[in-house]
């Protein structure tokens, strides 16, 4: 009886031991999950972590006298962690002590609440130990330098809670100029133009950074383990902004007045190749005009700027010189059952030199010319047209180039009219800029080169791959050939269907054309014209070769390519005829200097050498090594000793921006830079005391 009792005895207190530690179990549990949850949870994120990629800064696309043409430009996330250990000490002291003026700052700063507002936002963070509290989305550069000095988040992220988010926005700073050329860069979307085919360089690497997740489920950066990125490369290109503007202008004022459908005007630099502009205009469904599609590199049927390779092929051939004859019918000839017009009836024009039938721009004589002599053995002309490379794209350094298409004999659309057809341009498709290249050729003596667009790729500022000019191919044509041709490009100004154009100040050589262009199923009822005109200038020493190409409006009242592609032309030609004159003109003391040149406070040194590089008289003693300002007196330039004062704030006024960064960083200020060109007003007067961690302002015009 004894021995069950203590065996009873031992199982109770055996059972109410294991009834006490599962009370304090739940006790545990409940202390855990409501008393230390908070504490745990955070421990429990603080074990998640996670690498997420850092994009490398994108290289800067520049023109080739080192203007940008598309950068990117830094905005800012502005988060604040309130958990920040100097925030909460001795109460929230820091913030307390700062709320109400950061408030006012920060109202003043971005004025879209009043200060009552921030000052509930930010309490409202505070209160919930938010670590990742997002104050601003998307703030500029400017912004973000004057929102770093307010008060407590000029105390930095560990002591002020301050967390700033760099992104980097893709603009072109001269918007519509050259804009499809250019490209863009877009997020999950494909890349176009020069920074979809220079991608790999302007990209650059992309680096790492460890992220942990706090409360939430937000993650917040792991200091001390970033890989960093590798910034992308700059890309020069061949582009001249100043070019650029004048065949944008001369286009745009074109197809507004005319109301096209679009038009592209390509300006190529004759000795090398380098495309010093590229213009692509089209109609907005608003009727405004974009640069929305790279027509420069779209294959169309050329019309009558195609018969210049017919006329190399004959004359190549030894068949006819310039001089002999073709009768035109007076624009108007039957070969089977389809007839040939001219796009202008020629009353009483029958037999013509072969000159004159091309200054004409004459539809029959140049298909009578290649029936007559390659009608057996139409792929001797083809054979030429290949010579010529037009059955190639150009190669230019642009993805999307479209594909030309010259018929054979072999082409199942090959007919009885396909050969006199393709000698005025139709039943071929080729691009504005393989017409380009091909005038280009005649311009450069025959010699025919690659149409490029970039210079080099740079890397702080060193070249680590540079572009040459290509040469195709040595000569097109025998000498002979390519004179006579010559002489017939002038000629169409002169005496033929550009005369219109001619101007007495240079010479330019050129051909006008006018196709009439299908409309989908309508076929060509609705007489939709491509008006075109491709040349160079000036005719006696040839530099640019410009070609231009609009498609017009259904039932135009002007669509003639002398009258709509040819006034183009001239415009981009007598702005580069006038730059070109004025830049050979001595600058003399007698002259206008202040008209001439552009006036910027700088150092003595520089301005002695500028000077006396150009023989030009000057007033005063200029130290080499003090800051001097310039002006115009009595046809001299005088000059004036700039006092710089050691612990002042420089003066700054007047100075180009490289002078002016030079003296206000030197004095261990910050700079925000406003607008471009010499420096017009500082926030800062000069010869102020200066003090530890000031800002300063330059506007700039």
């Amino acid at each position: 009886m004894e021995v069950k009792k203590d065996i009873l005895w031992r199982v109770y207190l055996c059972f109410i031991g294991m009834g006490l530690f599962a009370v304090a179990i739940l006790v545990k549990v409940f202390f855990v999950q409501n008393v230390q949850g908070n504490y745990w949870r955070s421990m429990a994120d603080s074990l998640h972590t996670r690498y997420v990629s850092l994009d490398a800064d994108r290289g800067t696309i520049y023109s080739e006298e080192g203007r940008m043409l598309s950068t990117s430009i830094p905005y800012f996330d502005v988060r604040v962690d309130f958990a920040a250990d100097n925030l909460r000490d001795k109460n929230g002291k820091v913030f307390k002590d700062n709320v109400d003026s950061l408030s006012i700052y920060l109202s003043r700063l971005f004025n879209d609440r009043t200060p009552e507002e921030y000052k509930q936002l930010l309490r409202e963070g505070f209160k919930s130990k938010d670590r990742y509290f997002l104050l601003k989305r998307d703030i500029q550069f400017d912004q973000f330098q004057q929102l770093r000095n307010f008060p407590m988040f000029r105390l930095g992220k560990n002591k002020g809670g301050l967390i700033a988010e760099t992104k980097n926005k893709r603009i072109n700073p001269f918007k519509l100029l050259a804009n499809r050329t250019i490209g863009l860069s877009r997020e999950n979307a494909q890349n176009v133009g020069l920074e979809r085919t220079y991608d790999a360089y302007l990209k650059g690497v992309t680096g790492k950074r460890l992220m942990r997740r706090i409360a939430g489920g937000t993650y917040i950066p792991v200091e001390g383990y970033d890989i960093e990125p590798e910034n992308g490369r700059d890309v020069i290109t061949t582009i001249d902004v100043n070019m650029q503007d004048i065949v944008e202008t001369a286009l745009m004022n074109m197809v507004v007045s005319n109301e096209a459908e679009y038009g592209t005007c390509i300006l190529m630099e004759v000795k090398t190749g380098k495309i010093k502009a590229i213009a692509n205009l089209g109609r907005q469904p608003d009727g405004s005009y974009f640069e929305d599609m790279n027509h420069a590199l779209r294959v169309t049927e050329p019309g009558s700027t195609f018969k210049l390779a017919t006329i190399i092929s004959v004359l190549d051939d030894k068949y006819a010189t310039m001089d002999d004859m073709v009768n035109l019918h007076e624009g108007e000839w039957q070969i089977g059952k389809r007839t040939v017009f001219d796009s202008e009836p020629h009353p009483g024009q029958t037999n013509v030199t072969i000159k004159h039938a091309f200054e004409l721009s004459s539809n029959v004589g140049m298909a009578k010319l290649a029936y007559q002599y390659y009608y057996r053995k139409p792929n001797d002309f083809v054979a030429h047209l290949k010579k010529l490379k037009l059955d190639q794209p150009t190669g230019i350094d642009l993805v999307g180039e479209g594909a030309p298409v010259i018929k054979s004999t072999a082409s199942k659309t090959w007919s009885a009219t396909s050969l006199p057809w393709m000698a005025f341009g139709y039943e071929v498709l080729i691009s504005p800029l393989q017409t380009c290249m091909l005038y280009n050729a005649v311009a450069n003596n025959g010699k025919m080169m690659k149409p490029y667009l970039v210079n080099s790729i740079v890397e702080y500022g060193k070249p680590v791959k540079e572009f040459e000019p290509t040469v195709v191919m040595d000569s097109i044509c025998s000498k002979s050939t390519l004179k006579q041709v010559k002489q017939m490009l002038e000629g169409v100004v002169m005496n033929g269907t550009a005369k219109g154009l001619w101007t007495r100040y240079y010479k330019f050589a050129a051909k006008t054309g006018t196709a009439l262009v299908a409309n989908g199923n309508r076929g060509y009822a609705d007489k939709i014209y491509q008006s075109s005109f491709a040349g160079y200038f000036p005719a006696n020493d040839p530099q640019f070769t410009c070609v231009v190409v609009i498609k017009n409006k259904a039932h135009a009242a002007k669509f003639y390519g002398a009258a709509v592609a040819g006034p183009v032309f001239r415009e981009v030609a007598d702005k580069l005829f006038a730059i070109a004159v004025e830049k050979q003109l001595p600058i003399k003391a007698g002259l206008q200097m202040d008209t001439l040149m552009a006036f910027k406070n700088g150092q003595g040194h520089e301005w002695k050498e500028i000077l006396n590089t150009l023989n030009i008289p000057m007033q005063g003693n200029v130290n080499n090594n003090s800051w001097v300002s310039a002006k115009v007196d009595d046809k001299k330039i005088a000059f004036a000793q700039v006092a710089q004062n050691k612990g002042a704030v420089p003066n700054v006024t007047g100075m180009g921006l490289k002078d002016a960064l030079y003296l206000l960083e030197n004095a261990g200020l910050r700079v925000v830079i406003k607008g471009a060109g010499k420096v017009r007003n500082q926030s800062i007067p000069g010869g102020t005391q200066l003090s530890r961690d000031q800002t300063i302002v330059i506007e700039l015009s």
